[in-house]
């Protein structure tokens, strides 16, 4: 592309070959950066999603964390996993077009109904003080993994293999940097409605599946807390943590 653009100011960025998980490596490193720091990995060995899942790393596709300081409590903090989605889908329409893509509830990134890229959330904290947040994202770029199955969105790729991952990530970096500054200057309603407008299956009937229950209703949208809103006939509930099925 032309007009390249540049690292994002007060930003930091770590080059790995091979690293167990770039989450992993994030937390190690952590405690000693004094700025905002992305982990890039080549190749990782020991990699992972939400809930324990591994997540197959292949090479060309991009596996990177972002480990900062965001102060405040884990509410707050985890707000940065809808940052991190609307600056995914941002870069991923670089590359193809945006009618493919929308957001699922919580953090993933779909194509063409497809689970194209991931977010994972770790923080070490103090109390209720957050210390460090770790945002771990993964992204098909190159290739779909293979070895998943029976997945309800099953993995999908942008298949380009002409994609350099520190590119990728340059770009990335540079969408969440003016997320977090949106955050910092006007809250997250600016963020929530960006999020919403991307949202798959926004007024169509879904299911949450909480571990505990499962509820069915209409999503209406996404609360001031990252909360799913859904309409069911026993009345509105507001979902902190679930898997969503369409």
């Amino acid at each position: 592309m032309s007009n390249d653009p540049t690292w994002p100011e007060g930003y930091r960025l770590i080059v790995r070959e091979s690293c167990d998980s770039t989450n992993a490596e994030a937390k190690r490193l952590a405690p000693d950066l004094d700025l905002p720091t992305w982990i890039l990995a080549r190749e990782q060995t020991d990699a992972r999603g939400r809930r324990g899942n591994t997540w197959e790393s292949i090479p060309g596709n991009v596996a990177a964390s972002l480990a900062m300081r965001p102060g405040g409590t884990a509410g707050w903090a985890g707000l940065r996993s809808f940052l991190a989605a609307n600056a995914l889908f941002e870069t991923l329409a670089l590359y193809v077009s945006r009618s493919r893509l929308a957001m699922k509830w919580p953090n993933d990134v779909l194509l063409d109904n497809g689970k194209v890229a991931g977010i994972l959330l770790e923080t070490v904290s103090t109390g209720d003080e957050i210390d460090w947040l770790v945002i771990g994202i993964g992204v098909n770029v190159a290739a779909t993994p293979s070895g998943v199955r029976d997945a309800a969105f099953p993995p999908t790729s942008l298949e380009r293999d002409d994609v350099d991952a520190e590119d990728f990530l340059l770009r990335l970096a540079g969408f969440y940097a003016t997320e977090e500054d949106i955050l910092t200057r006007l809250g997250f309603e600016p963020i929530r409605e960006k999020w919403v407008r991307q949202a798959a299956r926004l007024g169509e009937i879904v299911t949450a599946r909480t571990g505990r229950e499962e509820v069915t209703g209409r999503f209406e949208t996404l609360d001031e807390a990252g909360r799913l809103v859904l309409s069911t006939p026993d009345g509105e509930r507001r979902i902190s943590a679930a898997e969503i099925f369409f």
